[in-house]
C-alpha cells in the first residue's frame, strides 16, 4: 500500500513538473518571437562603422567628399559639386528613421523615390525632399512661405510648427511614406510637423503648385533609392536605419 502511494506521488511530482515546463514554454517563447521580430524590422542603413549601403548617384562607388568620423557620416564639400549619395537598395513603403546635422549657413536634404537615370543629372529631378538646413541663417529659410525651412516637403508643405535644433545640435527626423495608404508624415525631434499625401489627385494638385510642376520624372516614382544631397555645404548624418511597411 505504502509502494502504491509512494508511486502515486511521484507520478503527481512529474506531472506537476512537465504541467509548469510547458507553462514557462508558453511564457518565454512569443517573447523570444517578439524580441526577434524587433530586431528584424529595422534595417541598418549606416551604423557609425561602414559606408557599404551607400554609394554616389550615377555612380559605382562612393565619393571621397562623405567620410565616417566619429561615428557619423560626414560630407565635406569640395570644388566639384554633384557629389550626392543613395542607397544601394530600393524602397516603395517605409519609416527613415536619422539624425542629422547641418554646419552654420548650411543646406542639404533627404530624398526618396529617387529615380536613377543619365537623363536626370541630379536625385532631386525625380526624388520628393525634405529640406535640411540652418533655419536661422540660410537665405531658403526666408523664402517660399516657409515651404524651404528645415523639415519641410521642400518647395510644397511647410513644417506646422517649429522643433528644429540650431546649426550644429543634432536633430532626430522620421519619414514614413506609405503610398498604400496614399500618406506621408515627417516628425522631427519628436514632433510631428509635415503631413502630406504620397500619391493621387491630392498629391497631384500639390506637384502642381511648386517649382516641380513641369518637371518630367518629378515623384512619379513609388520604388526608389534614398538620397542624401550635397549642397555645397558641411552636413553629418547619423544612426540611418529604415523599416519596409507592407
Amino acid at each position: 500500500m505504502k509502494k502504491i502511494s509512494l508511486l502515486a506521488v511521484v507520478l503527481l511530482i512529474t506531472i506537476s513538473c512537465k504541467e509548469k515546463a510547458k507553462e514557462n514554454m508558453a511564457e518565454t517563447e512569443p517573447m523570444e518571437e517578439l524580441k526577434t521580430e524587433a530586431v528584424q524590422e529595422w534595417i541598418t542603413l549606416f551604423d557609425g562603422s561602414s559606408l557599404d549601403k551607400w554609394r554616389g548617384y550615377l555612380m559605382e562607388e562612393m565619393p571621397a567628399e562623405w567620410s565616417i568620423k566619429d561615428g557619423a557620416m560626414a560630407f565635406t564639400p569640395s570644388k566639384e559639386g554633384g557629389k550626392n549619395i543613395i542607397t544601394k537598395e530600393t524602397f516603395t513603403n517605409f519609416v527613415l528613421s536619422l539624425e542629422w546635422k547641418i554646419s552654420e549657413g548650411g543646406n542639404s536634404g533627404i530624398f526618396w523615390g529617387v529615380h536613377e537615370d543619365p537623363k536626370f543629372p541630379e536625385a532631386y529631378q525625380t526624388g520628393p525632399e525634405i529640406q535640411v538646413l540652418d533655419d536661422e541663417k540660410h537665405p531658403d529659410s526666408f523664402v517660399g512661405e516657409g515651404t524651404h525651412k528645415a523639415g519641410a516637403l521642400y518647395d510644397m508643405l511647410a513644417p506646422r510648427e517649429k522643433a528644429v535644433k540650431p546649426a550644429g545640435e543634432w536633430n532626430l527626423c522620421v519619414i514614413e511614406v506609405n503610398h498604400n495608404t496614399g500618406q506621408g508624415k515627417v516628425t522631427m525631434n519628436g514632433v510631428d510637423i509635415v503631413y502630406f499625401p504620397v500619391n493621387g489627385e491630392a498629391w497631384d494638385d500639390m506637384v502642381g503648385q511648386s517649382k516641380f510642376a513641369t518637371w518630367e520624372g518629378f515623384g512619379k516614382y513609388p520604388t526608389g533609392h534614398i538620397a542624401l544631397q550635397d549642397h555645397g555645404d558641411k552636413v553629418w548624418y547619423r544612426n540611418i536605419k529604415i523599416m519596409k511597411l507592407d
